[in-house]
């Protein structure tokens, strides 16, 4: 039997379920049972009847699916699946940084720890950002963190002042300006569209500002079109099935690698193998303190609410 075979009679022995993020390579979101952007995946991860849930994406992303389901094994295919931003939003800062601000209220992007959700009132993604700031009344200070650059956006869609954290994603602070215009000098019938978690003078480029989910919607509805995607470049993959005949350019970063774009070393570090083996092995679990995951699914689950 091939790799993927192998994983397809695992999955069905063990009543596995795997989910996996856009941002993972085409084999892994081929072998998937959803491939989605965070929230989805949240909200997969919260109503399947699985025993076995096996997160093809970082660390922070698995922790989420252990806080919302504490009795199902979940299992990562390496541990080393970390994340640049939950990195730059280390506990013991934060809670010194929310213990300064006692009458705020603390609205976390998802892709922190669960140490960070547990600090939280609200969790966020880039898909209800901007809903959920909404839903705080306008004369309740807001901390924001940890992605300063989501936080800036979002402050200039709904003109509400937050404080925000000074933490950033690594794959969308390493887009070239110069080398994004030269490209849209290239093809300037392309129109640009990026993740919110880019930085302010990239976002100023774009026709469209939004999530993985968003962005893809955004192309399916508009496939005569050419795109410059400024976004990790595993997107490419799940939005060119989407729309076959539509031509997609990877924004360029700063430093050339495999291809001239931005990608995820760690989202990259899952392979097909690590997956099969940690399915194989129920290994490498997840775990998440009970203290802590008691604390951290309130803010979860009020997201969850909201974004029904």
């Amino acid at each position: 039997m091939s790799l993927k075979e192998k994983i397809k009679k695992l999955k069905e022995e063990k009543n596995a379920v795997i989910l996996a993020h856009y941002y993972q390579t085409p084999e892994i979101q081929e072998i998937a049972d959803y491939v989605g952007d965070s929230l989805g995946l949240s909200q997969k991860a919260a109503e399947t009847d699985a025993d076995i849930i096996v997160f093809a994406g970082v660390h922070f992303m698995a922790e989420t699916a252990k806080i919302l389901n504490p009795k199902k094994t979940v299992v990562l295919p390496d541990l080393n699946a970390g994340c640049s931003l939950a990195d730059s939003c280390p506990p013991d800062l934060f809670e010194a940084f929310v213990e300064k601000h006692p009458n705020h209220k603390v609205i976390t992007y998802v892709n922190c720890s669960a140490e960070i959700k547990a600090m939280t009132d609200i969790v966020c993604t880039s898909s209800n950002a901007l809903k959920i700031v909404e839903s705080i009344p306008k004369d309740k200070p807001i901390i924001f963190a940890p992605d300063k650059n989501l936080g800036k956006y979002i402050m200039k869609e709904t003109g509400r002042e937050m404080l925000l954290w000074d933490g950033s994603c690594v794959v969308h602070e390493a887009f070239c300006i110069d080398k994004l215009l030269a490209l849209h000098n290239e093809y300037p019938d392309a129109v640009i569209i990026a993740h919110p978690e880019s930085e302010e003078h990239i976002l100023k480029t774009a026709t469209y500002i939004g999530s993985t989910s968003g962005m893809i919607n955004y192309v399916k509805t508009h496939p005569e079109k050419k795109f410059i995607v400024a976004t990790e470049a595993g997107i490419l993959h799940k939005m060119q099935q989407e729309v076959p005949d539509t031509t997609l350019i990877p924004a360029p970063a700063e430093e050339d690698n495999t291809c001239a774009c931005s990608e995820c070393g760690y989202m990259k570090v899952n392979t097909l193998q690590k997956l099969y083996d940690c399915l194989k092995n129920e290994s490498p679990q997840i775990d998440v303190d009970s203290d802590i995951r008691e604390k951290a699914l309130i803010p979860i689950q009020r997201m969850l609410e909201l974004s029904n």
